[in-house]
C-alpha cells in the first residue's frame, strides 16, 4: 500500500442479469449494409415517451455462434445496479469470475481485484472503444481504471471472453481473457437525464447528461454527461469524493461509415482503509482503521503510545497510520474511422491518447521530520503519458473473413517518492491530505524514476464458415515490449540500495489461436479454443509492492536475472456446450491452463515499509469446469444458477534465499476452488425486483498453503418502479439497492501486498463492508 489508492468511486452492486446476445462468428468486425441516413433507431437506453420499460433481462452466460466462451453485458442488465457501480463488479456474477473490493461500490481502486478461471487482474485484457486500458493493476503505468475512464451510466454493454481474448484485442497482458468496454452511443432524439443517489455513509451522487440529437440529415449527434460523487469511508475518518465528465460525437459516414469521438475526464480525491492482518482481525475486529483526523493519537503511537485496543495486537505500531490518500487527474481520448471501404472491405483505425498526474500520501513513522516530529507524510507522484494507434483491415471473400492489423503505442511512466515534514505536536496537525502537494515541506527525496515502453502488435486472423453450422478460427499475432528505466535521483541512506535501471524486452514472433464453433441441432452447439499467450514485465517504481515487477529489485538483483528472466507465457484449451432456446439458457465447459514462468510478489516486514521481491514460481497447471443455467418459466421471472469449480496448482518447489519452498501441488493463493453464483428476478408491469447471491469457497494466503481464510456467502438486493411519463419528464423512475442483505462480516480483497511463502504477521488483506442502503430517483427529459 505504498503508493497511489486510487478510488474513483460508484455506488454498489444491488444485482446483476446477463442475457443472451449473439455474436458473429468472427471476432472481426464486420462490414456492414449500407442504409439511408434517415432511417434512425433510438440509441440504446432510450425510449420514446409513453413507451413501457424494457423487459427484465435474464442472466444467461453464454455467446451464442461464437468459437469461444463469450458473454455480453448489456446496458439494461448495468441499470439493475445502483447508478455508479463498477462495470467490473457487475461480472462478479459471472461463472469463474470473483471481484473483491474493500468498498461497497466496487471502485476502491487499490483493493480492487478481478480473478477470472485463476488469472489475477493484471494478467488479463482491457479496452473501452478499442483504446487500450492496459492490465488495470494498482498504480496503473499503462493504462487507467475502467472507474477513471468512463462514468459507468455511460457504458452501452460489456463484452467477456473468459478464456483467451480474441486475437485483435489491444493488450499485452491478457493471458487468461479480455474484457471489451463499449461506450454509449449519442441518441438521435434529443433529451437527457438527471439522477440522484443517497445512500450510507452519508453518499450522495449526482448524474446529468445532455443528448443533442441529429443536428442534420446526416445524423451528426453528441451527448455530455457529468457524474460527482461524495461519501464517508465505511469505518474511520476521511471521504471519497470524484468529478467526472463524459463526451461523444458520431459522425455518419457513407456506405452506413462512421467517424466516432470519445472524451473522458475524471479527477478524485480520496482516503484509503487500512490493510488487516489474522491477529488485528482476532483482537480488534473489523472495523480497525486509520487514526485520521486524531494527529494527536498518531503522533503518539508513532512515540510508543497505543490506544488500549491497539495494544492487544502483535504489532500496534503498525496496526494503524495517521492517514492514505489519493489524489489524480485524467484525461483521455479516441478518435475512431470505422470505414466500409466496399460491401466486402471493412478498414478500421483507433487514434488514442492519455495523460495521468496527480500525487498519493501516506504517513509513516518509519521516518522522521527534521524539526524532531516521529512521523512524516511520504509522497509518491506517478504520472502517465502514453499515445498509439491501432488499425486492421478486414475482407470478406467467399466464406471467409480475413483480418489484419497492428497496435502501436509509446508511453511514458514517472513517479518519484518524497517525504515531507509534520509539524510537532501542540503546534498544528498534517490535516487534509488531499489538499494539494506540501512542495514547502519536502525534506528528502528517496528516488525519482522514469520508464519509457515501445509496444508493436501484429496480428492475422481468418474466419472460415466451413458450412453454415461449423466455423472455424485462426490466426496469430506477433509482440515486441521493450521498456526501460533511468533513475536520476535517488538516496541510499533512505533505500538501504542501488535501485535497479536497466532495459528488458518481451517479445514472441508467434502466439497463434483456433478455435471453432459446431451447431450440430437447432439449440444445439459444441466450442473449442487453444491459444497461447504472453504477458509483458509490468512497470512500477522501487519498492511499491505493487506488481511483479524486475525493476522492484536492487540493481544487482536485477543484473543477476536479466538474462535469464522470462516473460509470463501460457496455454490455454477449452471446450464446452451450450444450449440456447427462449425457455433454456445452458453452459458447461471444461478448460485447463498450462502457465510457464509465473512471477509472484513477495513481501514481508511492515505494509508501509517492506522488502520487495518478485520470484519465479515456475509453471502451473489449472484444471476447471464450469457450468450455468438460466430458466424463464413463466413471463418476467428469470432464475439462474452456476457453479465453477478450478484446481490451479504449482508445479515445483521454489528456491530461495531462505531454502527450498514446498510449493509443489500447492493450491495458488488468493482464488477460490469452489464457487456459486445465483440471482432471481421477476418483474410485473413497471415493477421488477431481483436478489442475488455468490458462495466462495476458502481460499488461501501463502504459496505453501499454511494460512488461509475462510469462504463466504453474500447476498444482495435491489427493486426499481417506473411510473412513465410524469409532468415534463418523459420518464420517472425509483430505484432501491441493499449491499450485504445479510450484513455479513468477510475478508474481500487478499494479496494486496503481495503473498507469502509461509505465514508470517506480514499477510494482509482487506475487509468487506456491511450492510449499505442506497436509492436512486431519475428522471428523462
Amino acid at each position: 500500500m505504498t503508493s497511489l489508492r486510487i478510488l474513483a468511486l460508484s455506488t454498489m452492486l444491488g444485482g446483476l442479469a446477463i442475457a443472451p446476445r449473439i455474436h458473429a462468428a468472427a471476432p472481426a468486425p464486420e462490414p456492414r449494409t449500407p442504409k439511408k441516413a434517415a432511417a434512425h433507431t433510438h440509441a440504446p437506453g432510450h425510449r420514446a415517451a409513453g413507451m413501457p420499460a424494457p423487459a427484465i433481462e435474464a442472466i444467461s452466460v453464454f455467446g451464442h455462434g461464437s468459437t469461444r466462451q463469450m458473454t455480453s453485458v448489456t446496458r439494461n442488465m448495468m441499470q439493475q445496479s445502483t447508478p455508479g457501480t463498477s462495470p467490473l463488479k457487475v461480472l462478479s456474477q459471472l461463472p469463474g469470475v470473483i471481484y473483491q473490493s474493500a468498498d461497497p461500490f466496487g471502485a476502491y481502486e487499490y483493493s480492487s481485484q478481478l480473478f477470472m478461471r485463476g488469472f489475477s487482474q493484471p494478467q488479463l485484457g482491457f479496452t473501452l472503444d478499442d483504446i487500450p486500458l492496459g492490465d488495470q493493476q494498482f498504480n496503473n503505468y499503462n493504462g487507467l481504471a475502467v472507474t477513471r475512464a468512463i462514468i459507468s451510466d455511460d457504458v452501452g454493454g460489456v463484452d467477456v471472453s473468459q478464456g483467451a481474448g480474441a486475437i485483435d484485442v489491444a493488450s499485452t497482458s491478457n493471458l487468461g481473457g479480455a474484457i471489451q468496454i463499449r461506450s454509449l452511443d449519442p441518441s438521435h432524439v434529443r433529451g437527457g437525464t438527471v439522477a440522484q443517489t443517497f445512500g450510507s455513509n452519508s453518499t450522495m451522487r449526482t448524474y446529468a447528461r445532455f443528448e443533442s440529437g441529429d443536428l442534420n440529415t446526416t445524423g451528426t449527434r453528441f451527448y455530455v454527461a457529468y457524474a460527482r460523487l461524495n461519501g464517508n469511508l465505511w469505518k474511520g475518518g476521511g471521504y471519497d469524493h470524484s468529478d467526472q465528465v463524459n463526451a461523444k460525437l458520431i459522425q455518419p459516414l457513407a456506405r452506413n461509415s462512421s467517424l466516432k469521438l470519445f472524451f473522458d475526464w475524471s479527477s478524485i480525491q480520496q482516503f484509503d482503509y487500512q490493510d488487516m492482518t489474522k491477529n488485528w482481525l482476532h483482537t480488534v475486529g473489523p472495523n480497525l482503521a486509520n487514526y485520521y483526523p486524531n494527529y494527536a493519537a498518531a503522533y503518539n503511537a508513532a512515540l510508543g503510545t497505543y490506544p488500549a485496543e491497539l495494544q492487544k495486537t502483535n504489532d500496534p505500531f503498525d496496526a494503524a497510520y495517521y492517514a492514505g490518500t489519493a489524489n489524480r487527474t485524467d484525461y483521455l481520448g479516441g478518435l475512431t474511422l470505422d470505414e466500409n471501404l466496399t460491401s466486402s472491405l471493412n478498414w478500421k483505425t483507433t487514434l488514442y491518447g492519455h495523460a495521468d498526474n496527480g500525487y498519493s500520501t501516506w504517513t509513516t513513522p518509519y521516518m522522521h521530520s527534521p524539526n524532531g516530529a516521529p512521523l512524516s507524510q511520504r509522497i509518491q507522484t506517478p504520472n502517465v503519458a502514453r499515445g498509439g494507434f491501432q488499425t486492421a483491415l478486414t475482407w470478406k471473400v467467399a466464406r471467409h473473413a480475413l483480418n489484419a492489423g497492428v497496435w502501436y503505442e509509446y508511453g511514458n511512466f514517472n513517479e518519484g517518492r518524497y517525504f515531507s515534514e509534520a509539524p510537532l505536536l501542540g503546534q498544528g496537525t498534517l490535516g487534509n491530505p488531499t489538499t494539494g502537494f506540501p512542495a514547502d515541506k519536502v525534506f528528502a527525496t528517496a528516488w525519482q524514476e522514469a520508464f519509457s515502453t515501445r509496444t508493436f502488435v501484429f496480428h492475422l486472423q481468418d474466419t472460415y464458415r466451413v458450412t453454415d453450422n461449423l466455423t472455424i478460427n485462426a490466426g496469430f499475432k506477433s509482440m515486441i515490449v521493450n521498456s526501460g528505466n533511468s533513475v536520476p535521483t535517488q538516496d541510499g541512506t533512505i533505500n538501504g540500495t542501488r535501485i535497479a535501471q536497466g532495459h528488458l524486452e518481451a517479445s514472441n514472433a508467434f502466439l497463434p489461436q483456433v478455435s471453432a464453433n459446431w451447431r450440430f441441432l437447432p439449440h444445439n452447439e459444441l466450442f473449442f479454443d487453444v491459444s497461447h499467450n504472453m504477458r509483458a514485465f509490468p512497470l512500477d517504481g522501487y519498492g511499491t509492492n505493487v506488481s511483479a515487477t524486475p525493476w522492484t529489485a536492487s540493481q544487482n538483483a536485477f543484473q543477476a536475472t536479466r538474462n535469464t528472466l522470462k516473460p509470463e507465457t501460457d496455454w490455454v484449451y477449452e471446450g464446452g456446450y451450450r444450449y440456447t432456446s427462449p425457455l433454456i439458457s445452458a453452459l458447461a465447459s471444461l478448460y485447463r491452463i498450462n502457465f510457464s514462468n509465473r512471477l509472484q510478489l513477495i513481501t514481508s516486514q511492515a505494509g508501509i515499509n517492506p522488502v520487495t521481491a518478485v520470484q519465479n514460481v515456475g509453471g502451473v497447471t489449472t484444471n476447471g469446469a464450469e457450468a450455468s443455467v438460466t430458466l424463464r418459466p413463466v413471463r418476467g421471472l428469470s432464475i439462474y444458477n452456476s457453479f465453477s469449480y478450478a484446481h490451479s496448482t504449482y508445479d515445483q518447489n521454489v528456491l530461495t534465499s531462505t531454502g527450498l519452498q514446498p510449493t509443489r501441488g500447492k493450491l495458488v493463493p488468493n482464488y477460490p476452488q469452489f464457487m456459486y453464483k445465483g440471482n432471481i428476478t421477476y418483474a410485473i408491469g413497471n415493477f421488477d425486483a431481483h436478489v442475488d447471491g455468490t458462495y466462495l469457497s476458502r481460499r488461501e494466503l501463502t504459496y505453501t498453503n499454511d494460512l488461509r481464510v475462510p469462504g463466504y456467502f453474500l447476498m444482495n438486493f435491489g427493486m426499481r418502479y417506473h411510473f412513465g411519463q410524469v409532468g415534463p419528464f418523459k420518464g420517472l423512475t425509483a430505484s432501491f439497492n441493499i449491499y450485504n442483505l445479510a450484513n455479513k462480516t468477510y475478508i474481500a480483497t487478499t494479496n494486496e501486498l503481495g503473498n507469502n511463502f509461509v505465514n508470517t504477521n506480514f499477510n494482509y488483506f482487506m475487509m468487506g463492508a456491511p450492510r449499505q442502503f442506497f436509492g436512486t430517483v431519475s428522471a428523462d427529459f
